[in-house]
This record gives structure tokens, C-alpha cells and sequence, in this order.
């Protein structure tokens, strides 16, 4: 039996010395299948050496990330990397100090991207970390839909009242959630913005909210409670607000009495700013977004399904995607719901039909293992083992896997299709059950897209997309991201 502790440990060695050594590493950190590094000379790394480790799935460059594809493995081996660094921190997403790479920073453009993609950046870092937990918990949702509607639970019972407990707080208590990490990615006080996020949802201001309050008047200008119970944004700005006046306040207050008079004035300066400005405001804005989103849907949701579906992976492979992914994060979170997410899910079938396809029809040994392996992770929701491991190895795969996430797109949209929950793929069709009204058509016609999807780009793989004479591309090219840009 294989020792994983021990493979895992090999390969976290392996890939630190590749990147140049632990005095090369100013800081990592990982999301769902990628160790993230931050290196301070990117030509110290050998990416060949790196792509030729089993293991490692590809490389990409972007985001001012030296980013390394391990697959559903990453956790382990990021703890083993950490293991490896003394001078890696508990706070592993502070990384706004690791900027200095950003060498484009001189110009008007390379200072916009700067400043976009570093909101972006902390956006996805606060989001990131709690990912699994939302698409858990809408699963959850999506089996006591079925329960109700199939007479196994009622509404009144304890059974009831328990689970759905279960599924729903992670929604409710998402802006503490929010909060504690976005002041860790920002490099501030998480347990004080967790406080402030737990005032804004205290229970008579949910119900002032609810009651349609004013908090004060100024002139004809009311300024109204505001429920942030499933809200994101107010409280990454929140985070954002703790961390400077904080920084600004142990500069001029005496040492001894730091301790109990900071948390008094940030708790109070804070939670004034986000009552009656940007809470409000961002929450009017975050509404705007959701809104536009159905505009669009509504202007031609076939074609606009179609193509955010066929072009989607591609973001995927520049390690973008997290830019997107708070969008219909807010959706879940706003309205209970994302159409954007019912489309963004079809381009993880077609990434598993197109793997397949190549496991298949494979005589080979190495390529049939690699093609069910990244089958069963985009199965399971996650595409990177897939993309990296296969289809874009063979270059056609991706492209017939891309032909059929926008045919299942294009369905979508016509259809209208809609999403409860965030994980998408084979795993992910409870997701479309409506947990009101359970099993309707809605979730008919994902499963009938999603077969659809599936052999479209299994069959343009099958006949046209992969032959044993292909040769696998070993090195993959660094992707031509404009100008690299802040971190998420």
C-alpha cells in the first residue's frame, strides 16, 4: 500500500526545489486544485522540470502567480509545502505585500489593472475559502427539497427544522464568514470584522430591517436599516474599513491603552460607515449586478449562454475564473439562485465528455488512466485534471470539449434554465431541483443538457479530437495574459 503522507511530501520537496527554493518563495497559498506561488525571480523556476514531476498536472503564469496544477490533492500537498517553509505564516492569504512583481505599475493602464485586479483579488480570497461549504450546503438543500416534496419530510417536523438549519447557515451567517476572511487576505484583524459582521446581522436590526426603519433623516434624505443576512460585498469593504482605521489608530494611541479603546472606536466607526453608507450603497449595486445579469439573459439568453459556456474553461486556464465566481456567489446569495451558474456548469460536462471520449477510444495505458481520472474529477465538478492532463495536452479534446459546453450553454439559456446551489456537473444535478417546488421541469431539462453536452463533445473527440498517432504536449506555452496583474 501507497504511503500518500510520504508521496506527497516527495512532491512538495520536489516542486520547491523547482521553483527556485524556499529563499525564492516570498509566499504560496492554493485554491481548489493549484499551489499559488509568489516567487520573487519567476526565471529562477524550471518549468520543464516541473511539468515532467508526476503529479503535477501544468503550469500557468498569471495574476503575478507562478501557479502549479496538483489536481483534488492540494490541500495535502500544500500543508507538506508549508511544512517546508519557516517563514510561511498562519495568515497564508496575506499576500498584499507581495506585489512587487507587478512591473507595469508606471502607467496609466498597468495601475488600472493594478487596482482592478487587486480588488478582484481580494474579493476571490474571501470567497474562496468557504466554496466547498456553499456548494455542500446547497446540496443539502437540494435532498430536503426532495424530502418535502416527496411527503418523507414535513415542514413542521424536527427532522425539518435541523437540516435545514444545516443547509442555511453557512447563507446566513455568510458576511461573518465573509468578513473574517477577507480581513486575513487583507492582512487585518479577522475576529474584529467577524464582530462587526455579527453586528449588522444582530437580531432586532434584522427585524428593523425587516419592519422598513429609518435610522436617521437628514433633511428628506432617509437612511434605512438594511438586511446583509447572504450579503458579500458590504462586508469585504468592511473588512477593508477595520484593517486601515485599525493600522491608522496604533499610531497615535498610547500603547497601554490600545487593547480596549481600538475595538471601541473601529466597532463604532465601522459599523456608522456601513449602516448608513456602504452598506447600503453596495447592496444597491450588488442588486444592479444580479439585475443586468437577467438583462442580458433576457436580451438573447441562448446566444449568451452559449458563448459565456464555450469560452468559460478558457478562463479556467488562466486562473481567472475566480473573478467570476462571486458574481453568481452574490446571486445564491441575493435572490437564492444563479442562471449564470445553471451556464457555467455545462463547460465542466463538456470537459468530462471530452476526457472520456480520449480514455475510451486510448489504446494507451497512461493516457486511458490520465482520461478517467480528470472524467471522474470534472464529474465531481472540478475540471482542472481534465484540461490539464488530457484536453489541452491534445489541444483538439479542448477545443470539442469547448464546441460542446457551448451547445449545452445555448440550451441553457433557452431554456431557462436555473441553479440552487453552486456545484455544478454530474454531481451537481440536485442543484436543479427548486426547493420550493422540487422536482419540476427545471431540473429535466439540466439532465437532458447535460447528457446532450456530455456526447457532443464526446463524439467530436471520439471521431475528430484524439487518435493513438497524437503526441501529447509536454511543455505547456505560458499563456499570454496582458500585463500581470495583482493577485486574488
Amino acid at each position: 500500500m501507497k504511503n500518500k503522507k510520504k508521496e506527497y511530501q516527495e512532491l512538495a520537496q520536489a516542486i520547491l526545489t523547482r521553483v527556485g527554493g524556499q529563499e525564492n518563495v516570498e509566499n504560496v497559498i492554493h485554491c481548489v486544485t493549484r499551489l499559488r506561488f509568489y516567487l520573487k525571480d519567476e526565471d529562477q523556476a524550471d518549468r520543464e522540470a516541473l511539468e515532467e514531476l508526476s503529479g503535477v498536472m501544468g503550469i500557468v503564469e498569471a495574476n503575478n502567480q507562478f501557479q502549479v496544477v496538483v489536481g483534488q490533492a492540494v490541500d495535502d500537498i500544500y500543508a507538506e509545502v508549508e511544512a517546508l517553509l519557516p517563514n510561511q505564516t498562519a495568515d497564508t492569504e496575506k499576500v498584499e505585500d507581495t506585489t512587487s512583481g507587478f512591473k507595469d505599475q508606471e502607467t496609466f493602464t498597468g495601475k488600472l489593472r493594478y487596482g482592478f485586479n487587486h480588488v478582484i483579488g481580494i474579493v476571490t480570497g474571501a470567497v474562496m475559502p468557504i466554496i466547498n461549504i456553499l456548494a455542500a450546503s446547497g446540496i443539502i438543500k437540494s435532498i430536503l427539497a426532495i424530502g418535502t416534496s416527496s411527503g418523507l419530510i414535513t415542514e413542521t417536523g424536527n427532522a425539518y427544522l435541523i437540516v435545514n438549519a444545516m443547509a442555511d447557515a453557512v447563507f446566513y451567517f455568510l458576511p461573518i464568514l465573509i468578513g473574517y476572511n477577507a480581513a486575513r487576505r487583507l492582512g487585518g484583524n479577522p475576529v474584529l470584522t467577524a464582530v462587526i459582521g455579527g453586528v449588522i446581522m444582530y437580531p432586532t436590526i434584522l427585524e428593523a430591517a425587516e419592519n422598513e426603519l429609518i435610522i436617521l433623516s437628514v433633511g428628506s434624505l432617509d437612511f434605512p436599516y438594511v438586511s446583509y443576512t447572504y450579503s458579500i460585498f458590504p462586508m469585504i469593504l468592511a473588512a477593508w474599513l477595520v484593517k486601515i482605521t485599525e493600522s491608522w489608530l496604533k499610531q497615535w494611541v498610547p500603547t497601554y491603552i490600545q487593547a480596549i479603546f481600538i475595538p471601541i472606536v473601529v466597532i463604532g466607526f465601522v459599523t456608522a460607515v456601513t449602516f448608513l453608507l456602504t452598506g447600503p450603497i453596495i447592496t444597491w449595486i450588488s442588486f444592479a449586478l444580479a439585475d443586468g445579469l437577467q438583462v442580458l439573459l433576457n436580451w438573447n439568453s441562448a446566444i449568451f449562454g452559449g458563448i459565456i459556456a464555450g469560452l468559460y474553461q478558457i478562463l479556467v486556464i488562466f486562473g481567472l475564473h475566480w473573478g467570476i465566481i462571486p458574481i453568481y456567489v452574490n446571486d445564491f446569495a441575493l435572490l437564492g439562485y444563479s442562471y449564470l451558474s445553471a451556464i457555467v456548469s455545462f463547460s465542466i460536462v463538456g470537459q468530462a465528455g471530452a476526457a472520456l471520449a480520449v480514455a475510451v477510444k486510448t489504446k494507451k495505458a497512461d493516457i486511458k488512466e490520465l482520461g478517467y481520472a480528470g472524467t471522474i474529477s470534472a464529474f465531481c465538478g472540478i475540471t482542472e485534471p481534465a484540461i490539464y492532463g488530457i484536453n489541452l495536452r491534445f489541444r483538439r479534446p479542448f477545443i470539442c470539449a469547448s464546441i460542446g459546453s457551448a451547445v449545452g450553454g445555448f440550451f441553457t439559456g433557452l431554456l431557462h434554465v436555473n441553479m440552487w446551489s453552486i456545484i455544478g456537473s454530474i454531481i451537481g444535478l440536485p442543484s436543479y431541483i427548486d426547493p420550493v417546488n422540487g422536482i419540476n421541469a427545471n431540473f429535466w431539462y439540466a439532465v437532458m443538457i447535460t447528457i446532450l453536452t456530455l456526447a457532443v463533445a464526446f463524439l467530436l473527440t471520439y471521431f475528430w479530437g484524439y487518435n493513438d498517432q497524437m503526441k501529447m504536449h509536454q511543455k505547456q506555452e505560458k499563456p499570454q495574459n496582458p500585463g500581470k496583474v495583482v493577485p486574488e
